[in-house]
């Protein structure tokens, strides 16, 4: 195994290079590698300077999060940091590539730092319900000052190099000669210049302590953020061991927040999520031009998304009315992106450029991925699919954005088995960018792979899925509007049921996220695959639909949308509809808790996740959290509802299901899989991988 720390000597100058890619992690190898060829340039009488650097596209991007809450492995960052910082010889840091947390609180601890022009430099611990627990909080206040040390931690967010260098955090910058900049300048420096004797922000103590009630005053109720504010407080007050001292416990409390291991499991699910088996055989197809067929609200929105990443779209609509309504309407997002200052007018202008609408169906022929975006409607989604099979160029991926198509049969139609994927998204809110890409048997591993590049080329998530019917999302959308709709059906309220999961910290209730994506594709589903007879089946979703009340694309579904609006009320109609159903099955109404109506829910969600797992479905336990997080705005800080299992067991899990089974048996079929993880005494966690 190569060795991630290299010691090079050159004319008196001391290189330490980290060499651990992806993205150079200061984990215990390489912090034991740097401790090691620290040791032995300061025990070299002809070595005058250190040099730290990096190989590869980064200097290291912060620690190894995997080693946090494992038994402690020396050296802890905190003391290398404090060694790097005592050094009898100038330490000079080289930093380029994204210099984040641990990596740049290495970096502080140096005594000089000069950065590539290109560099971003951040504290992100906050993320992760954290703080920078490796001497950050003491040493950035006295490096760049109070605001802009909390400015950094509180949000979490990259300063670009010139703001480094501006702010103090940076000596200097240089371009793509920085190694050659950096060894010249350490040949030279002699002053060693520590960054814990600093004190030129820590001056006007009155001033300081003011910013800091200040920014105390405006925090919320979560941990991470009012431990930041203490430890950067500590700065001033205290003498810096003592300060670091403090913040070593405030790291350790927030470690231990429930919120963080939310946050870290979060973090190894969007990681784990987007490696799909797929890239191990499969290389990325050209993705110089995407058609699109269909113009509706799913073609719109995709458009958009493909335009803002730089990329050429080609548009078919039937007829030249349909082609200058998604003009208008692609227009329209432009022009209210401008307005409110998301994008100049030259952006604006130059998106559209890149768009070609037409009605023209053999326009999509020099398309690399065309992506069918067409209404549910009988038969049109194959024919459409028989009509690409015949168009598209070879090698083209054809995708369709139904996560309810059959995918089989459109690779039998199209005769292009290998190409055929679905790539389905979710309610478009900021945050939420999940890409779901359903993968039916057959497809070659390219198609999957460039489907997937296609995907973060958008700035979403791709999440993998097994063909099914509903894949992974939409069916856990179904399986929750069921559960709901049994609330709804004992007297509970969509408003009352919506209200209850935001305050939990979802970004949409069930109800809501049903509007905003659309009625019709479930009930198009529903219809042709009708559900087992069920006395407690409620039928309002169809009534609604039959009467046309689709969802917010309708002005009407659950909720009533005025027209330049920006909330909605309760669909009136819709709650007579619900009476008239409770009367036909004559329902004695109760109420319910929100605790009551949330706990349904998210039970719905474990014991569905856990079916989807079980069948294949689903990668793993933790691909469901990723996509309930990503696509419907499961409280982040929680990780998702198979992470919130796993904070129980799933022996209470499993019996707080049957207890739901007993009272209600044709609402609640329990997942084999979580009864073989609750009778081996398993969590979800243990088949994450």
């Amino acid at each position: 195994m190569k060795h991630p720390v290299r010691l090079e000597r050159q004319n008196g100058v001391a290189l330490i290079a980290i060499e651990n890619p992806p993205v150079n992690a200061l984990s215990t190898a390489v912090r034991r590698g740097i401790l090691g060829a620290l040791g032995a340039a300061l025990s070299d009488d002809a070595i005058k300077a250190i040099v730290i650097a990096a190989n590869g596209k980064t200097f290291p991007a912060g620690a190894d999060i995997s080693e946090f809450g494992q038994p402690f492995a020396e050296p802890d960052l905190p003391e290398l940091c404090d060694l790097i910082e005592g050094a009898d010889k100038p330490v000079i840091a080289a930093l380029h590539g994204t210099v984040l947390g641990g990596g740049l609180e290495l970096a502080m601890a140096a005594h000089y730092r000069i950065a590539h022009e290109d560099t971003k430099l951040g504290l992100p611990e906050i993320k992760l319900g954290l703080l920078p627990g490796a001497g950050g909080t003491q040493r950035a206040p006295r490096l760049v000052g109070v605001d802009v040390a909390l400015d950094m931690m509180l949000t979490g967010a990259p300063i670009t190099a010139a703001h480094a260098q501006r702010a103090g955090l940076v000596d200097g910058l240089a371009g793509d000669d920085l190694r050659d900049v950096v060894k010249a300048l350490a040949a030279e420096t002699t002053d060693i210049r520590r960054t814990r004797d600093l004190r030129r922000h820590l001056t006007d103590g009155a001033a300081y302590m003011a910013r800091i009630t200040q920014r105390r005053a405006a925090l919320g109720k979560d941990v991470a953020p009012h431990k930041i504010v203490d430890c950067v407080e500590a700065a001033l007050l205290l003498p810096f061991d003592a300060g670091r001292q403090v913040e070593r416990t405030a790291f350790a409390e927030c470690l231990a927040t429930p919120r963080s291991a939310g946050l870290r499991h979060s973090f190894f699910a969007e990681r784990r999520a987007a490696k799909f088996a797929e890239l191990a055989h499969g290389h990325v197809r050209p993705i110089e031009g995407i058609g699109i067929l269909g113009g509706g609200a799913l073609g719109v929105r995709m458009a958009i998304n493909c335009l803002d990443a730089g990329l050429p779209v080609t548009l078919v609509e039937q007829g030249e009315a349909g082609v200058g309504l998604v003009l208008d309407r692609i227009g329209a997002h432009y022009q209210q992106a401008v307005s409110a200052g998301r994008m100049s007018e030259g952006q604006g202008a130059a998106a559209l450029t890149h768009l070609n609408l037409t009605t023209d169906f053999g326009s999509l022929r020099s398309a690399d991925i065309i992506i069918e975006a067409l209404p549910e409607q009988a038969g049109l989604r194959q024919a459409a699919f028989d009509g690409l099979g015949k168009t598209a160029k070879p090698r083209a991926v054809l995708a369709t954005t139904s996560a309810y198509a059959d995918l089989s049969e459109l690779q039998r139609v199209s005769t292009r088995a290998s190409e055929v994927v679905a790539l389905h998204s979710f309610p478009a809110l900021p945050g939420l960018d999940a890409m779901e890409i359903g993968v039916p048997a057959g497809v070659d591993p390219a198609a999957v792979t460039t489907a997937h590049a296609f995907a973060k080329m958008l700035g979403k998530l791709p999440i993998r899925s097994a063909a099914h019917p509903g894949l992974v999302g939409a069916y856990l959308m179904e399986a929750a509007r069921r559960a709901a709709d049994r609330l709804l059906l004992d007297g509970a309220t969509p408003d009352r049921i919506d209200a209850a999961m935001r305050s939990f910290g979802m970004a949409l209730g069930p109800y809501q996220a049903m509007d905003l994506m659309g009625l019709r594709q479930g009930w198009m589903h529903r219809k042709s695959h009708p559900h087992e007879p069920d006395p407690r089946y409620l039928a309002l979703a169809d009534r609604m639909c039959e009467a046309g009340w689709f969802g917010r694309e309708a002005g009407r579904g659950y909720y009533v949308y005025a027209e330049g609006e920006t909330h909605s009320v309760p669909n009136s109609d819709m709650l007579q509809l619900l009476a008239e159903e409770r009367r036909s099955k004559g329902i004695t109404t109760r109420s319910f808790t929100d605790r009551q109506m949330r706990d349904q829910i998210i039970l719905t969600w474990v014991n569905e996740g856990a079916r989807l797992v079980g069948n294949g479905i689903a990668t793993r336990p933790s691909d469901v959290d990723a996509l309930l997080v990503h696509g419907f705005g499961y409280p982040r800080g929680r990780g998702g509802p198979m992470q919130d299992a796993d904070q129980t067991t799933t022996f209470q899990i499993l019996r707080r299901v049957e207890i739901l089974h007993e009272a209600d048996p044709t609402g609640w079929d329990i997942a084999p899989l979580l009864r073989e993880l609750a009778a081996e005494r398993q969590n979800f966690g243990d088949l994450n991988g």
